[in-house]
């Protein structure tokens, strides 16, 4: 069993907390306990999204490094006569990674765990059984004879449900398995950028921010941005990774261990080409691997940020990631690195001047 050390414990505890969109408490107070320390304060918006504030010249430019609290997962919607748990899914989750499954249910005595399952194959039509499952027909076994002990058990509608996986580094132990991956790393980056920063001179205000409801429409960089009015914007989170087999060059190319990924478009946002100019400027000055990345069919925190106010220069750097909303995915320890290192470098750049001139690139 590998050893953690004080990364890997920070990473260990990131992931194995719990929050789902609108419930992520448990994830802001770790989330807090980790980032506080190299921060001038930290506050809150309406919302629950956690601000930490790192002032190096507080005449600067403010500088917002977002990621997300809430991680995919489901909420008790009703509990049928026998004793079995209905839900709605909260994040986008794909059928086919779901039956089977542990989940735990964040009950009001305490965590019930429970199995998401269906019908079993053996009694469906043969037509049937080629076909995905439907997820509004799957329920939750947690081991109850009736809604009336589900009800004792602690269950009730509202409550959240989080997949349940053990954070694990793999044989190859930068290779790094655990759930909630989306978006756990992206907390992680503005943690480790504000510890790297804690005693450099820096020319700007930096912002690290754990922010609510991304999954279900960048909702909290909304609130959060608003409330801090930042002068650049960077959405730190999760990629697509192309490295595993029948995913082809022209659908994802990016590489665990390649370099962190700067991304050139999603559906919610065209990256803005002076702040992605410096940054792929200042990667090749300090020689940190990076990939190219576009994502047409999801988005990130940036989408929010770039909108705010009178526009916010913005820019995704994500960390390419295998099994992205599922129980469990995997990336590399390095692209988390490297994505700290080349944060770390640009934001020394970042001075009134700089930011001026990146507007109208």
């Amino acid at each position: 069993m590998v050893k953690l050390d004080e990364t890997l414990t920070m990473l260990k505890d990131l992931t194995d907390a719990r929050g789902i969109p609108g419930n992520e408490k448990e994830v802001r107070e770790v989330f807090e306990k980790y980032i506080s320390p190299y921060a001038d304060e930290v506050t809150t918006d309406n919302l629950g999204s956690s601000i930490a504030k790192k002032t190096g010249d507080a005449n600067g430019p403010k500088i917002m490094i977002a990621g997300h609290l809430d991680e995919v997962g489901f909420m008790v919607t009703r509990i049928d006569d026998k004793g079995f748990v209905y839900f709605q899914t909260v994040g986008g989750w794909w059928n086919q990674v779901m039956l089977a499954q542990r989940v735990t249910i964040l009950g009001e005595n305490g965590d019930v765990t429970g199995v998401i399952g269906s019908k079993p194959p053996h009694v469906l039509p043969a037509e049937a059984r080629k076909k995905p499952y439907d997820i509004k027909d799957m329920f939750i076994d947690i081991g109850a004879s009736s809604k009336e002990e589900a009800e004792e058990f602690g269950v009730a509608p509202g409550q959240s449900i989080v997949p349940y996986f053990e954070f694990t580094p793999l044989k190859n132990d930068k290779m790094l398995l655990a759930k909630a991956w989306d978006n756990r790393i992206g907390l992680a980056i503005a943690i480790e950028v504000l510890k790297q920063l804690k005693d450099v001179e820096h020319p700007n205000v930096v912002y690290g921010v754990g922010d609510v409801q991304e999954e279900v429409g960048l909702r909290g960089a909304k609130t959060a941005a608003h409330l801090i009015k930042p002068d650049i914007g960077f959405g730190v989170d999760v990629g697509i990774a192309g490295d595993t087999p029948g995913i082809k060059p022209h659908e994802a190319d990016s590489k665990l261990g390649d370099g962190p990924q700067i991304i050139l478009y999603d559906a919610s946002m065209v990256s803005h080409k002076g702040l992605r100019d410096l940054v792929v400027k200042t990667a090749k000055e300090n020689a940190i691997p990076f990939q190219y990345a576009s994502i047409a069919g999801g988005g990130t925190d940036s989408g929010s940020i770039h909108l705010t106010a009178n526009g916010v220069p913005s820019l995704s750097i994500t960390i390419a990631t295998r099994y992205i909303h599922s129980h469990a995915g995997i990336l590399h320890r390095d692209d988390f690195e490297n994505a700290v290192k080349l944060i770390v470098e640009v934001i020394k750049k970042l001075d009134t001047d700089t930011v001026k001139e990146l507007i109208l690139a």
